[in-house]
């Protein structure tokens, strides 16, 4: 099944799962294409009553799409994030808080967002304590992210307390 939405071409996996043999080179593609993972339920913590009117739970696909954050950190001073998760989970490094009035919460960083890169070094299979080390040390600091709700809820299910 092919559709189109938010200007992109868009394919999901089940519908070409039987083709997925015959490649067809990106370079044919007329659109930039998105291959999406087959169906999965809904997120569990979502009630089926609440879903319609849920933040998590849309069709507006361009919040989930990276974007850019920049911050610039005087000597001794507070990141105004936390983060969890790590090469451990196998699902990335997320921001678990932002502090209110914040110059990260300024920049528009939010609790789900996963942490995509910091001062081009992949965060998405780096150790906790590592991630950390960069992101305390850095006096400016470039970090692509992405809001993914969906891995940030199954990495809070797994950590242990």
């Amino acid at each position: 099944m092919i559709y189109r939405r938010a200007g992109l071409m868009v394919r999901s996996r089940s519908s070409c799962s039987k083709n997925m043999d015959q490649k067809i080179p990106y370079d044919d593609y007329q659109l930039p294409v998105v291959f999406l993972p087959s169906y999965e339920s809904p997120p569990a913590w979502i009630p089926t009553q609440e879903r319609i009117h849920h933040p998590d739970y849309n069709n507006e696909l361009t919040q989930f799409l990276p974007r850019t954050i920049v911050l610039k950190k005087p000597p001794g001073a507070q990141l105004g994030f936390n983060i969890r998760g790590g090469k451990a989970s196998q699902l990335g490094i997320f921001i678990s808080k932002v502090v209110p009035d914040s110059d990260a919460h300024r920049a528009g960083l939010q609790e789900g967002d996963q942490v995509l890169s910091v001062n081009d070094v992949d965060f998405q299979d780096i150790e906790h304590s590592k991630a950390v080390e960069i992101l305390k040390t850095a006096r400016e600091i470039l970090m692509k992210v992405r809001y993914f709700p969906y891995n940030y809820h199954r990495q809070k299910e797994r950590t242990v307390h």
